[in-house]
């Protein structure tokens, strides 16, 4: 392999912009891939040591360049006004029964919102923040859905292990239900 291996991930990582699953890397390279993980591993030393522009983040299997937190409102100031897509509530509360009980069908994602939800599920795949992962074993054989890598890398999570505990629910009191008892 010519060159230097950490530099030419470098290359890689900056002209695809987005995360790039590692066996890609190992492939694009030519090498085996615990060169390629140890590559990644000291470019975010390197980067961290330094505190470079930029970090590596990962996302499960995925790796990509990222501006460092630390230089992020500089980053903000040259390219005011920055123009964020965001997503409605309605997407949002869908995404977070998606994330939360992947994989999980479109009844599913309805029973628990209370209302209908296609349209966000249609929103969410064209943003590429979840996809279909297989059909349920029952009747009708319904769509399951679950998040994808882009969800992780928008959302700035590592893997699905990091998302945020769910708040426990308050516990209803005793004398409430004794009330409605006859």
């Amino acid at each position: 392999m010519e060159g230097n291996e950490k530099g030419r991930i470098e290359a890689i990582l900056f002209v695809a912009g987005d995360a790039v699953d590692i066996r890609d890397l190992v492939r694009a390279l030519g090498t085996d891939e615990k060169k390629v993980r140890k590559a990644l591993q000291d470019l975010e030393s390197e980067y961290d040591f330094n505190q470079r522009g930029f970090m590596i983040k990962r996302f499960g299997e995925k790796v990509q360049l990222a501006t460092r937190p630390l230089y992020a409102e500089d980053v903000v100031r040259l390219l005011q006004p920055v123009q964020k897509q965001s997503l409605s509530q309605a997407a949002m509360e869908t995404l977070a029964v998606v994330a939360y009980r992947q994989p999980v069908t479109r009844a599913d994602v309805e029973q628990i919102r209370g209302v209908k939800c296609d349209y966000s599920l249609q929103s969410l795949t064209a943003k590429g923040l979840i996809q279909e992962v297989g059909r349920k074993e029952t009747i009708g054989r319904p769509i399951l859905f679950g998040t994808t890598d882009e969800f992780l890398s928008r959302f700035g999570i590592e893997s699905l292990d990091k998302l945020p505990p769910l708040p426990e629910p308050e516990p209803e009191e005793e004398e409430e239900h004794e009330e409605l008892i006859p």
